[in-house]
């Protein structure tokens, strides 16, 4: 069995057309059948069904898929490997975040690395904890910067630093324009919070168990903008970390001073994933510019 079998096979696979599947692969279409033959003849089935110009992966096909996509991806990830090792200062990075460190901090940290690391490319993506640590696991991306601990054992997660959370009220609640509140003031307050599950609802629901209150939660939320623009709309008030790109036109801040309300943000990789070295350069370079400091 030849090694381009394999690539031509995943291709047409997908394309699930020849025409296609051979002008990508650079190749005649004869050529691509003539493959795709010798493969079926060694596997010792028909991978695909062909009715005329149609062709479609059989069960026989998605089974083999699945097994040739693990060997391409493997293969790739060696080549990717050797390649790094021989130049430790170019490469790609694939860094996860959230979406509230969109704004300001993973642009200045990637702007700031980039000065000293100017060859290194990085491919990146922004979406709440779930699906960060989804791909994460899946290897998808190499790092991920996201709040709380990942209770999976296989996961190496460092704490960066603390993101203080503030209570946020319409602009013309009757408490707006207090300084600082405590949680049992605002008891009967219907709120707006994240779903369950996120990482930043895990840190509210744990901070209101600390003093004993089960909030009154009007609505769930999948983004924090939509949060505050429910709040804004004078539909109730939430906990949110101070996000730069909220629009503050119809929503007030007020510091909440009982109990300590915060959130640790860290970096998360994969145990025993082989990270690149410009990869654990960069993890490296951001654990030594702001382990546990304050942002």
């Amino acid at each position: 069995m030849e090694w381009e079998q394999l690539e031509y096979f995943q291709t047409l696979a997908r394309e699930q057309h020849v025409t296609r599947a051979a002008q990508i692969l650079s190749i005649t279409q004869p050529a691509l059948s003539r493959s795709i033959a010798r493969l079926e003849s060694q596997i010792g089935t028909p991978l695909f069904d062909r009715q005329g110009r149609t062709i479609k992966l059989n069960k026989y096909g998605e089974l083999l898929l699945k097994r040739v996509d693990l060997i391409l991806k493997e293969f790739q990830e060696g080549k990717d490997e050797i390649q790094s090792l021989l130049d430790p200062d170019k490469g790609e990075i694939s860094l996860g975040f959230l979406h509230t460190l969109g704004t300001t901090i993973v642009p200045n940290i990637i702007g700031a690395f980039k000065e000293e690391f100017p060859h290194v490319r990085f491919h990146l993506k922004q979406n709440h904890s779930n699906w960060l640590l989804e791909n994460l696991q899946s290897g998808d991306l190499d790092l991920c910067l996201l709040a709380s601990f990942p209770e999976d054992s296989k996961m190496a997660w460092t704490p960066l630093w603390q993101e203080e959370l503030f209570l946020f009220f319409p602009k013309d609640h009757p408490l707006a324009n207090r300084e600082s509140i405590t949680l049992q003031e605002i008891a009967d307050e219907p709120f707006i919070l994240m779903e369950e599950g996120y990482a930043l609802r895990v840190t509210i629901d744990s901070i209101f168990e600390q003093v004993g209150l089960v909030p009154k939660i009007m609505f769930e939320g999948e983004e924090v903008t939509t949060i505050a623009g429910f709040v804004g709309a004078g539909m109730g008030i939430s906990i949110l970390p101070d996000v730069k790109s909220l629009d503050r036109t119809k929503i007030a801040k007020v510091r909440i001073s009982s109990p300590k309300c915060e959130r640790t943000i860290g970096i998360a990789s994969m145990e025993g994933k082989f990270l690149s070295p410009i990869a654990e350069k960069f993890k490296q370079y951001i654990v030594e510019h702001f382990h546990l400091t304050d942002i």
